[in-house]
């Protein structure tokens, strides 16, 4: 692996008040392996509360957060390409503002790239059960953990290559690799996009284990499972075969 000359942590936010200070805290206190410097790239995505205020008051703080904004809410995809417009890094790793993902994984992903001959590295939070007790009901975090499964198996089989969690928040990729690629998705398919659009680019994804805290419904989780769902196997199939 080529070492990385700075990484670019894209943080796309849709009222996320109760939790972005405490997320940009972690991501600034971060120490990744061999002192790659980093920058943080918070796209506030038409948020309608307090989160735009928060951010700006503490990007003009400290100059490695830059902040982006949508008037509108356009969906996590839109928000993400945003992002990767602005990455000045060499790598890219994607990172949800809901405090899901501790950022501490963000030097695992790194370590596991750096000790093997790969260029892109998923975190996988299906290699247990996450804890039952953040879902609002266990019928419905069944859906979504089944479903995701099945996602990821239709992946695996209609792109070649064995993967566990495609829809992981954490993905870590060289930003040669999207600078041409043409990401469409504006929403939560954005997942299967791009993971869809790395395999046939024949880039060989390399996952890690990971252990999340999964937010309840009752605590602003956004993704919708069924609706979703639906969504994220059309775009597999689309992606496929176009």
């Amino acid at each position: 692996m080529a070492r990385i000359s700075k990484l670019s942590i894209i943080v796309p936010v849709f009222n996320e008040e109760k939790t972005i200070q405490d997320i940009l805290k972690h991501l600034l206190e971060l120490s990744l392996p061999d002192n790659i410097p980093f920058e943080i790239i918070v796209v506030n995505d038409g948020s309608t509360d307090g989160t735009y205020e928060l951010i700006s008051q503490i990007s003009k703080k400290n100059k490695k957060i830059s902040l982006l904004n949508h008037e509108q809410n356009e969906g996590k995809g839109a928000a993400v390409r945003t992002g990767i417009k602005k990455a000045a890094g060499d790598y890219i790793i994607i990172q949800d503002a809901d405090l899901e993902y501790d950022p501490q994984y963000i030097s695992t992903l790194l370590l596991e790239l750096k000790k093997n001959a790969i260029d892109v590295v998923y975190g996988t939070r299906l290699h247990r059960l996450p804890h039952l007790d953040k879902e609002e009901s266990r019928a419905r975090f069944l859906i979504h953990y089944f479903g995701n499964r099945f996602l990821s198996l239709i992946t695996s089989l209609l792109y070649g290559q064995w993967i566990t969690d495609m829809e992981t928040c954490y993905k870590l990729f060289p930003r040669s690799a999207v600078a041409n690629m043409k990401l469409e998705s504006r929403g939560f398919e954005f997942e299967p996009e791009i993971t869809a659009k790395l395999m046939k680019q024949r880039h060989r994804i390399h996952e890690v284990p990971i252990t999340t805290v999964p937010r309840g419904y009752e605590e602003g989780k956004k993704l919708n499972t069924v609706r979703d769902g639906i969504r994220a196997f059309l775009t597999l199939i689309k992606y496929r075969f176009t």
